[in-house]
């Protein structure tokens, strides 16, 4: 017998975890599309003109990133890695400028901050013509969305996939 008030719970949790999800997906779009608000004249270069928004993936500030800090030992080599809003920043102002194509490759570059680097070159290799089938590459596209939430990338993927398979370029096509 099903103990209703414990499905009802549950249905209740998974529906609040949706929720969630879908309002960091919506920030995560917001970001993507300029939602930090930059001017490019007055606020690029950030690195320059913006330094208090920088952090590094660590979340160190970028004001702390100095020769002395690392002579000191302070900065670790994790703490030079770029983060992913750093580049959502430059993404935005690059699409402000009219370089769209520059500013979607700086948000899949923002998406793979979270894949660790081994699987990045895994992942490349695969993509390279003859490595993979078309399953092999929806299934990479599958994890990148599902396990890393890079959907940008994961759309990369498989329209590679679709390409791959046109132009016979999958693995067993040689």
């Amino acid at each position: 017998m099903i103990d209703e008030k414990a499905l009802e719970e549950i249905v209740r949790q998974v529906l609040q975890e949706l929720g969630s999800k879908k309002e960091e997906v919506k920030t995560e779009q917001k970001k993507c599309s300029g939602g930090y608000g930059l001017d490019p004249k007055k606020d690029y270069p950030l690195s320059q003109k913006r330094p208090e928004l920088l952090k590094s993936a660590t979340g160190k500030r970028f004001t702390d990133i100095t020769l002395e800090e690392v002579v000191n030992g302070n900065v670790k080599p994790d703490d030079l890695r770029i983060s992913p809003e750093t580049l959502l920043m430059q993404a935005e102002i690059a699409e402000k400028v009219g370089r769209k194509q520059f500013a979607n490759n700086l948000r899949r570059a923002a998406e793979l901050t979270r894949v660790p680097d081994e699987r990045i070159l895994e992942i490349y290799n695969a993509l390279r013509p003859y490595r993979s089938t078309k399953e092999e590459l929806l299934a990479i596209a599958d994890e990148l969305e599902n396990k890393y939430n890079a959907p940008i990338c994961a759309a990369f993927v498989r329209e590679a996939a679709d390409v791959y398979e046109r132009r016979k370029r999958l693995k067993g096509m040689e």
